[in-house]
């Protein structure tokens, strides 16, 4: 039997910078290469881009990029998605996300990425923030959010040290079944 994969949620905005998207994609295919499925929100932006970087890595392989929509059709997903899951639980959907990952890997975003980066944090799953200078990844780059637990957001630079550190960090994760 072979081990099972590691999972990497990538939270981001819906609504990114060309930037931002170009870091996205970056990350996704970084991610596969290294052994990653991607779990996103399977929606446009961010988790699009990514997922479409996840697509492109040559050890990508079909089934490795998960969409957890908000709504109920399946046809929203964007077209990167292997397998859509289409909840009808709007933000509340951000919960399944985070809960599928071994690690989550924020890049910028709004108020639904600072959802999941709160839950992730209070699920005691390891955070990754890349700081690109935009978004509650930035912002909560190299900070401890409260009390309950000792570590911190961790700040990557780049996407490699993204993907180095969410790999390293999969190590720390007892009790994860992911998928």
């Amino acid at each position: 039997m072979r081990p099972r994969l590691p999972v990497a949620a990538v939270v981001g905005a819906r609504s990114a910078s060309a930037s931002a998207l170009v870091v996205a994609e970056s990350l996704g295919t970084g991610l596969v290469d290294a052994g990653f499925r991607l779990v996103t929100g399977g929606m446009g932006g961010v988790m699009e881009a990514a997922s479409r970087g996840a697509r492109r890595s040559p050890r990508w392989t079909d089934g490795a990029v998960v969409g957890v929509l908000p709504g109920l059709s399946a046809s929203d997903a964007n077209s990167f998605v292997d397998i859509v899951i289409p909840t009808g639980m709007n933000y509340a959907r951000n919960v399944i996300v985070v809960a599928m990952a071994d690690v989550v890997v924020a890049l910028g975003g709004g108020s639904g990425t600072l959802s999941e980066i709160a839950l992730a944090w209070q699920h005691g799953k390891p955070i990754v923030a890349l700081d690109i200078g935009e978004g509650w990844s930035s912002r909560l780059a190299g900070e401890q959010l409260d009390h309950r637990r000792r570590d911190v957001v961790h700040r990557a630079g780049c996407v490699g040290d993204a993907v180095e550190l969410a790999a390293r960090l999969v190590g720390t994760v007892e009790g994860s079944r992911g998928f």
